[in-house]
């Protein structure tokens, strides 16, 4: 049986992504999210609507740079 954790990402690393960050990470990143998966912006904050590229793509979560802030 599969579980919610066993599913892919739905991004992937270079993809470029228009996003609003959410919340902000116990270390300060901001917390978007994809299709429900968390991608952590560094340099942004809450209510941020920005242009991202993902840069790393881990099981439960993703790092991305920030590529435009609005």
């Amino acid at each position: 049986m599969f579980t919610e954790q066993d599913r892919e990402s739905p991004v992937l690393a270079g993809a470029i992504h228009d996003v609003a960050i959410e919340s902000i990470a116990r270390e300060g990143d901001g917390i978007a999210r994809i299709q429900g998966f968390v991608v952590f912006v560094p340099g942004t904050k809450v209510g941020d609507h920005v242009t991202i590229k993902i840069e790393k793509v881990m099981r439960k979560f993703a790092i991305a740079a920030l590529e435009e802030k609005s």
